[in-house]
């Protein structure tokens, strides 16, 4: 009986010395987390919110409201400061200095970029590269294009920074069984159309040019290869050094989101200009130039297909065997029609992406991004370079005014060299597509891109204000984007 009491008296110890136990893990986080203000309301890991702050622009907008409001207590605490003395902030925490601006143009094929990539070549504080990830993409064929972005995010990181040395890594040797050729043998000749560049068809890289680099009008490819001999790219890095501005125009990278972390990068000065077409108008300029493009369109097309049944029927025709290995003749022109509007299918959601990423982006990336449509600038060519020197920082000048107003009142809008630029009619390039597009393939394209056209702004054919040719004369409006500066 005894017995039983004593075990009854240990069984009732025990229970209340776990219920006490209990009670103190419950209450012990509860009174450090109220003992400590300074991490009252914390929810997350403050080094892993940061180190994942590049992707996440939730963050990077939280982010950026601390920053804010400590400018403003500091402002209030500093109001005998001048704004431009030192230690002032901008919006995002930043010190306010003059510093080397780094312009990207962001765009597809046959969109117009050639015409507003010249804009910046004319400019006499710009250096221009005319899409040198086009090597990349020569290099590396038939690789799709999604695996590719990260490649080209890197070339364009050391492209920036005035380091050409990432081009020997994609130069095409004279001799297929030698490697990569050595970055000190490398010259200008070895550059994407090197040919129409200003800086390397003027002095002092080439003494004998007719023109100089302040001077604007187009560079004659043929006069530039006769009077400009190849320097190496060593000289040409020097140069690049030298302006304020750097800009580089391309077609290959189609996705915005890619760019984030060059934007956010403390080393670089980066902004993006987005150009955009209606998608009907660049589908009736890609079948005018069908084979120029082909081989690209295919690398686009290989980012949606994937599968073993695709590859096949590229390597039937041979456009998907590397270089060096056998290949059949290229595909007649329906085939080929079907590679160009299949990639433009992936191009219009890649621009929808864009579109939905710019429109959800925070102040800081929206202040970096500048929309335009091509429509917009050749109509009113002097208002939109001026909207677009303020957003690069570049100053204006009468005879870039002239020059790009020249360009878009040509004769005419067909030209027998696709690829290369010259003055075209402004109305013929806008309406070309009414002409010579059929009803059906305005309706395929209508319904690949139809999610992007209501965001740029561009009406369908069946639209009742998209039925007659604009009168001549008539302006568009500019398309409304509050998030765009």
């Amino acid at each position: 009986m005894k017995g039983r009491r004593r075990r009854r008296r240990e069984y009732c110890k025990f229970t209340l010395l776990l219920v006490l136990y209990t009670l103190l893990l419950l209450l012990v986080p509860s009174v450090l987390d109220s003992g400590s203000e300074q991490d009252k309301g914390v929810r997350h890991c403050p080094g892993l919110q940061r180190s994942l702050g590049v992707w996440s622009l939730e963050a990077a907008e939280a982010r950026e409201r601390e920053q804010g409001a400590e400018v403003r207590s500091r402002t209030e605490g500093d109001t005998g400061r001048s704004p431009g003395s030192p230690g002032n902030l901008s919006a995002v925490g930043e010190a306010v200095v003059q510093e080397k601006q780094h312009i990207y143009v962001h765009a597809t094929w046959r969109t117009g970029s050639s015409f507003l990539g010249e804009l910046f070549n004319q400019h006499p504080d710009v250096f221009y590269l005319y899409e040198p990830m086009w090597h990349l993409w020569q290099a590396l064929y038939p690789g799709d294009a999604e695996s590719l972005q990260g490649a080209l995010r890197d070339m364009l990181r050391s492209l920036f920074r005035c380091d050409f040395s990432v081009l020997r890594l994609y130069a095409q040797p004279e001799d297929p069984t030698a490697g990569a050729p050595d970055s000190a043998n490398l010259t200008t000749a070895m550059l994407f159309r090197w040919r129409t560049n200003k800086v390397i068809c003027s002095p002092p890289l080439c003494p004998a040019a007719p023109r100089a680099r302040s001077e604007v009008g187009l560079v004659e490819d043929k006069a530039c290869e006769s009077s400009c001999p190849p320097v190496p790219l060593r000289a040409l890095e020097a140069e690049c050094r030298k302006y304020p501005v750097v800009v580089i125009k391309d077609v290959r990278l189609l996705d915005l989101g890619v760019l984030v972390p060059l934007l956010r990068d403390p080393g670089l000065n980066l902004k993006v200009v987005q150009l955009f077409r209606d998608p009907r108008a660049v589908h009736n300029s890609r079948l005018k130039s069908r084979h120029g493009l082909l081989r690209e369109s295919i690398q686009v097309l290989r980012t949606r297909q994937r599968g073993d049944r695709f590859h096949r029927v590229l390597l039937a025709h041979g456009v998907g065997a590397r270089p060096g290995g056998q290949a059949r003749a290229l595909p007649s022109t329906p085939r080929a029609d079907f590679f160009l509007t299949s990639a433009l299918e992936v191009i219009c959601e890649a621009w929808l992406r864009d579109l939905l990423f710019a429109r959800g982006a925070p102040t800081w990336l929206r202040r970096r991004y500048l929309r335009l449509r091509y429509e917009d600038l050749v109509w009113q060519p002097q208002a939109q370079l001026r909207r677009l020197l303020h957003f690069s920082g570049l100053r204006a000048l009468a005879s870039l005014d002239a020059f790009a107003f020249n360009m878009t009142r040509g004769s005419a809008y067909g030209a027998d060299r696709p690829f290369h630029l010259s003055a075209r009619d402004a109305r013929e390039a806008v309406y070309a597509w009414r002409e010579r597009l059929s009803q059906e393939q305005v309706r395929q394209v209508e319904a690949a891109c139809g999610p992007a056209m209501q965001l740029l702004a561009y009406p369908r054919s069946r639209d009742k204000g998209d039925v007659e040719t604009a009168r001549e004369g008539e302006t568009l409006l500019e398309t409304k984007a509050n998030w765009a500066t």
